[in-house]
C-alpha cells in the first residue's frame, strides 16, 4: 500500500512537472510495436477461427447436398456407385483440409499470441519500477539537497534548548542530529540502489525481447499464409477432379436419359366396342393376301388361312401398314386386344371395315404367332403409341 501511495504521489508530482521522469524514447517506440502487434495478431486470430467455422460450415452443408444427391440417385440410374463414392470422398476431403487449418494454422496461431500477455505484464511491471526507482531518485537528491541545510542550521546558534543543556550535552545533541540526518541518508542511497537494480534488470531484458518479437511477426505471417495457400491449393485441386467427375456421371447420364426412348402415354380412350362384322373371311375367300416380312412372302398352306394377294382385296385382310414394333408392355383390357411385350413384332392387318377402326388403334397378329400357327386366330387390335414402326 505505501508503494502503491508513493507511486501515484510520484506520478502526480511528475504530471505537474515539479519531478523529472525518466525517459525512454527507443523502449517507448518498441512498446508502441508491441501493442501494435497484438493488436493485429489478435485481429488474425479472430478472422482466422472465422474462416475455419465458415470451412465447417461448408462442409456441413456440402455434406447434406452430397447425401441429398446419393439417396435421391436411384440404383438403376448410370453411376449410382461412383455417385456413392464422390459423396464419400468429398465428406473426407472437406475434413481433412478442417483438420489441417486446425492442426497448424490455428494451433500456430494460438502459440504465437500466447507470449504476447506475459510480456504485456513485464512491460507493465517495468513502468512501476520506473516509478519506484524515479520516487527514490528524488527522494535521495531532497536528502542530498538537504544536506547542506542541516550543516548550516547546525552552526547557527543553539536553540533555547540546547542553550539550557550542560555544556558536554550541547555536543551530544549535535552528534545525534547529524547521525539521524546521515542514517536517512544513507537509507535513501541504499533504497535507490535497490529500485535502480530492479528496473534495470527488467528493462535490459525487455529491451531486448521486443526488438525480436516485432521482427517475428514477418515470419509467423508468412508461415502461416503459405500453408494455408498450400492447404487450399491441395483442397481445391482434388475437390475439382471429384467435380470433374461428378459431372462426367451427370453427363452420361443425361445421354442415357436421351437415349431411353420416352414412356408412352396412355393407350387412347376407345369408345364402347360396337359389333364387329367377324374378320374370318368369307367362305367362298380360302386364301388372303400374303402378309409380308422382312420382304420375304409368308405363304400358307392348302390348310391355312394365310391371305393371298391373288385374291380380292376388298374381302381380305391385307397388310396396310408397315410392320411394327412394341416399345413397352401393354396389357389386354379388352377380349378384342393384343397383349404385347416390349421387343414383340406385330404384323400389321388391314381393317376389313374400317368405319370399325378407331383413332390411335391398329390390328395386328404377332409375328411369333404367325410364324408357328400360320393363322390370325390371335389377332387384336393394340394401341398405336405403343409401338415403332418398322
Amino acid at each position: 500500500m505505501q508503494k502503491r501511495l508513493s507511486r501515484a504521489q510520484e506520478k502526480v508530482l511528475q504530471k505537474l512537472g515539479k519531478a523529472d521522469e525518466t525517459r525512454d524514447t527507443a523502449f517507448e517506440e518498441g512498446v508502441a510495436n508491441f501493442n501494435k502487434q497484438m493488436a493485429e495478431g489478435t485481429k488474425l486470430q479472430k478472422d482466422l477461427r472465422a474462416y475455419l467455422a465458415a470451412v465447417k460450415t461448408m462442409h456441413d452443408a456440402s455434406k447434406r447436398l452430397q447425401d441429398c444427391l446419393a439417396d435421391m440417385y436411384e440404383p438403376e440410374w448410370f453411376g449410382k456407385e461412383e455417385v456413392d463414392t464422390i459423396a464419400e470422398e468429398t465428406d473426407i476431403l472437406w475434413s481433412d483440409y478442417h483438420d489441417k487449418l486446425v492442426d497448424n494454422s490455428m494451433i500456430a496461431m494460438d502459440t504465437y499470441l500466447a507470449q504476447f500477455p506475459d510480456i504485456k505484464a513485464r512491460i507493465a511491471k517495468r513502468d512501476r519500477k520506473m516509478t519506484d526507482y524515479d520516487s527514490a531518485r528524488h527522494h535521495f537528491g531532497s536528502l542530498q539537497k538537504g544536506k547542506k541545510q542541516d550543516q548550516a542550521k547546525i552552526a547557527k546558534p543553539m536553540s533555547l534548548v540546547e542553550k539550557a543543556a550542560p555544556g558536554w550535552a550541547q555536543g551530544i545533541l549535535s552528534a545525534h542530529q547529524i547521525a539521524q540526518t546521515n542514517l536517512t541518508r544513507n537509507q535513501a542511497e541504499e533504497e535507490l540502489g535497490r529500485a535502480q537494480k530492479v528496473f534495470e534488470e527488467i528493462n535490459v531484458d525487455l529491451q531486448d525481447e521486443l526488438p525480436q518479437l516485432w521482427n517475428s511477426r514477418v515470419g509467423f505471417y508468412v508461415n502461416t499464409f503459405q500453408s494455408m495457400a498450400g492447404y487450399q491449393q491441395r483442397f481445391h485441386k482434388d475437390m475439382g477432379k471429384l467435380n470433374q467427375d461428378l459431372n462426367d456421371v451427370m453427363t452420361k447420364l443425361d445421354e442415357q436419359r436421351l437415349a431411353k426412348p420416352a414412356p408412352p402415354g396412355p393407350a387412347p380412350v376407345r369408345p364402347p366396342p360396337s359389333p364387329r362384322p367377324s374378320l374370318t373371311p368369307a367362305p367362298d375367300t380360302q386364301q388372303q393376301d400374303i402378309i409380308l416380312f422382312d420382304g420375304e412372302a409368308l405363304v400358307s398352306d392348302a390348310n391355312t388361312t394365310a391371305p393371298s394377294q391373288a385374291t380380292a382385296p376388298s374381302q381380305a385382310t391385307t397388310p396396310s401398314q408397315p410392320q411394327v414394333k412394341a416399345m413397352h408392355d401393354y396389357a389386354a383390357t379388352d377380349g378384342d386386344e393384343l397383349e404385347m411385350k416390349a421387343g414383340d413384332v406385330v404384323l400389321v392387318l388391314a381393317w376389313e371395315n374400317p368405319d370399325e377402326q378407331d383413332d390411335g388403334w391398329l390390328m395386328g397378329v404377332k409375328e411369333s404367332h404367325w410364324l408357328e400357327n400360320k393363322d390370325l386366330l390371335a389377332k387384336g387390335v393394340f394401341p398405336e403409341n405403343f409401338t415403332q414402326k418398322l
